[in-house]
């Protein structure tokens, strides 16, 4: 019988159910997205009065509508959209971006293309205010990836980096 490390509580099958409408590539391609971004937002690149954190991931566009079905075109070519929700706006600036992007870049850009939006919870606040129907919509419309609020974290770098 094998038994879970405490701190292994991310399941990669749980983002991967959110975008079951999906040929299986695809929901492998967003659930690496979603851990890139979740692994590698670095908010100590910007100094803000409180720790950095991403309050949701989203998947907006096409690929977000259980209607989706697959052609020829998009079988051999992905373009993603998610929107990133963070607890500061001092957080959607692009250093702390910048590391995620790349490595996004590296490891899937001759598969697809990936555009994130970084907002804060005061944007979506702000939004909500001024009935800002552009990303009410879409926010409606996405599939939520990540929510702080449900969803493990990621295990640790430390723990991560820990050899036996």
């Amino acid at each position: 019988m094998t038994t879970r490390h405490s701190n292994d509580v991310y399941a990669r099958e749980v983002v991967m159910a959110r975008v079951g409408h999906l040929i299986r590539r695809k929901q492998r391609e967003i659930e690496r997205i979603t851990r890139i971004l979740r692994g590698l937002f670095d908010p100590s690149q910007v100094h803000a009065p409180e720790p950095g954190r991403i309050k949701r991931i989203i998947l907006i566009g096409p690929y977000a509508r259980r209607s989706w079905y697959e052609d020829s075109r998009t079988i051999e070519f992905s373009d993603y959209e998610f929107w990133v929700v963070v607890n500061h706006p001092l957080f959607t600036d692009e250093r702390s971006w910048r590391r995620a992007r790349a490595t996004i870049n590296r490891e899937l850009g001759n598969r697809c293309a990936v555009d994130v939006e970084i907002y804060s919870k005061s944007d979506i606040r702000t939004a909500k205010t001024e009935r800002d129907t552009f990303i009410l919509d879409r926010i409606e419309a996405g599939i939520t990836l990540f929510r702080a609020s449900r969803d493990a974290s990621l295990p640790s770098r430390c723990n991560r980096e820990e050899r036996p």
